[in-house]
């Protein structure tokens, strides 16, 4: 019986998705649930498993092609999967007897020439040890020398690459005291071919038209504010270790980040809203995105229902969301629903940005490096861990008054992470 292989449902909205790769080849066993092939959408990568356990006999797409959701992938033969058998050894035959005055001349004869060879073979250098190194093949390739030329000093007579750069030198030291014509040209390589084309995947296709259009579509402004880290600070240093221990994670900035927002966005609900046609739709619900980035570009899982969880929870969620992130793991589910979003450029030592949002949503948080500087404290000058904070936001929906105020109350529960824990 054969059983097709079926691009699965991709989630909402997503309808197509690209050939990753292909883990197995035709002839190759396999069992159900096993995973044959990756597939890449515009949101995420997945894995294709095997509905059946058999032969994969048939494959239909090629890496890099582009599918629809139902596809037919390939095919496998249904059945007990194949196992690989290794050949039948045969039992030892049966001695065969020599003759006595064989042996004599075997025992009188043999030993000679092998004794010889032996010597010879010691004697001289062996192949592997003749071999030239990547990096001696190179300069020999590239200035047309003869290796027999070259006095090696490596062990096992090896021909290490100082023994070619200095026969080189030499033989340059030659050129230049003869007048001859016969000078051999470096060699230069053109700028086509110091470049590397490359396919962009379909994920930062995506991302690039996404970026697009939100800069086409949305009326999209930046608002600025800074942010003194030092209670944030003396409170993650004073209960980190006693946070991991009890919680099993550990203790970071996103978190509070996190209920920092959402103490704003109650206030300030334009923030957590979406413009649709000619409505504007306000979410009483905070599923706020953690922007991630990844060897195929960046991500933004989703911390669901975020205002019902506790510090605690948020570390936890963000954490196995980074992780599968990474890995390449994110589902679909991951990824939908989000409302606002709060991206971390500090990680990677940016010091100020303007952060573009992901639509549809209407705000976008920017974190930033935190930096020791000088600050004028009640009349007096004193160095704090100051943090830039930038909030970028849809002018067509908000307003700079409730822009500048959801950036204050951020930076007042982040001052004062007290506020956070009495929800003030």
């Amino acid at each position: 019986m054969t059983t097709d292989i079926q691009v699965p449902s991709l989630g909402e909205s997503v309808t197509e998705a690209t050939i990753a790769r292909w883990y197995k080849k035709i002839g190759d066993p396999v069992t159900v649930d096993e995973p044959l092939l990756e597939l890449e959408t515009d949101k995420v990568t997945l894995e294709v498993p095997a509905p059946a356990t058999g032969q994969l006999t048939d494959i239909k797409v090629n890496d890099g092609d582009t599918v629809e959701v139902g596809a037919i992938l390939g095919s496998i033969v249904e059945g007990q999967a194949p196992v690989e058998t290794k050949p039948e050894i045969l039992s030892d035959p049966e001695p065969i007897e020599i003759k006595e005055e064989i042996q004599e001349q075997a025992e009188t004869i043999v030993p000679e020439p092998v004794k010889q060879v032996a010597q010879e073979v010691k004697a001289a250098p062996t192949e592997a040890s003749n071999e030239l190194s990547p990096a001696v093949r190179k300069i020999v390739a590239e200035n047309n020398i003869n290796p027999d030329q070259i006095m090696p000093s490596g062990k096992n007579g090896r021909i290490t690459k100082e023994d070619a750069l200095n026969f080189l030198a030499n033989k340059s030291e030659s050129f230049e005291t003869q007048e001859t014509t016969n000078v051999t040209q470096p060699k230069t390589k053109s700028n086509n071919q110091l470049i590397e084309r490359v396919s962009m995947s379909r994920l930062r296709k995506t991302i690039a038209k996404r970026l697009k259009d939100a800069q086409n579509t949305a009326a999209i402004l930046t608002t600025f504010n800074e942010v003194d880290m030092s209670e944030l600070i003396t409170v993650r240093t004073e209960y980190k270790e006693f946070f991991e221990k009890k919680h099993g994670v550990k203790l970071g900035f996103m978190s509070f980040f996190v209920k920092a927002c959402i103490t704003a966005l109650k206030e300030i609900p334009e923030v957590n809203a979406e413009i649709e046609n000619d409505d504007v739709i306000y979410k009483n619900y905070y599923n706020i995105g953690v922007a991630v980035g990844t060897d195929q570009g960046l991500v933004v899982p989703v911390v669901k229902n975020a205002d019902e969880l506790t510090v605690a929870d948020i570390e936890k969620e963000i954490s196995s969301l980074g992780k599968k992130a990474r890995d390449g793991k994110l589902s679909i589910s991951d990824m939908q629903d989000g409302t606002f979003t709060i991206s971390n450029g500090g990680v990677y030592g940016s010091l100020m940005s303007t952060p573009i949002i992901n639509p549809p949503q209407s705000g976008v948080l920017g974190m930033h490096k935190i930096q020791e500087r000088p600050i004028a404290i009640d009349g007096e000058i004193k160095i704090r861990p100051m943090m830039y904070l930038a909030l970028s936001y849809d002018h067509r929906l908000i307003d700079g008054k409730a822009a500048v105020t959801f950036l204050v109350r951020v930076k007042e529960s982040l001052e004062d992470p007290r506020r956070i824990l009495l929800s003030v």
